[in-house]
């Protein structure tokens, strides 16, 4: 008996009718960087930008941190999820990712000046960036694996 062929199926359009998409993107959820240290990462997050761990799921090597309404999670670059990534970041033309923004509330400079200087880091100079509620001050800095974050204050008002 011959198997007979079905015609395949109409997909549905996922635009809604007044042509947009619908999804609807309200924040950053998480992001997910690979690290070699995991201890040291922590460190680092908890006491620079105040993070918190939230959660611990050994048996992936991952850790989720508190990043206000978002979180940064953590992986071991020998664990199950890690290994998923390949080469360590860091090596000759190797990036986890170019870089991510954290919105802060308040953009003091000087405070985070000092705050980062306790650290040994250097923030350079702010600049006005654009970003999710437009432009305002922004710094960038480096964590220990070499992970670019930028701090991202408030919309400047027009």
């Amino acid at each position: 008996m011959a198997a007979t062929r079905r015609k395949p199926a109409k997909r549905k359009s996922l635009a809604r009718k007044s042509g947009r998409p619908p999804v609807e993107v309200a924040r950053i959820d998480h992001i997910v960087l690979r690290v070699r240290d995991v201890p040291c990462a922590i460190k680092f997050y908890r006491q620079v930008l105040g993070c918190a761990v939230a959660h611990r799921q050994p048996k992936l090597g991952l850790v989720h941190l508190r990043a206000g309404a978002s979180m940064i999670d953590l992986i071991t670059l020998d664990g199950p999820l890690g290994r998923m990534g390949g080469a360590a970041p860091l090596k000759k033309g190797r990036r986890n990712l170019d870089h991510f923004a954290l919105r802060v509330e308040r953009f003091d400079e000087p405070a985070l000046r000092r705050h980062l200087a306790r650290f040994g880091i250097d923030m350079g100079q702010p600049a006005r960036r654009y970003g999710a509620e437009g432009e305002g001050l922004s710094v960038y800095f480096s964590d220990p694996e070499g992970n670019v974050i930028e701090l991202k204050g408030p919309a400047a008002r027009t």
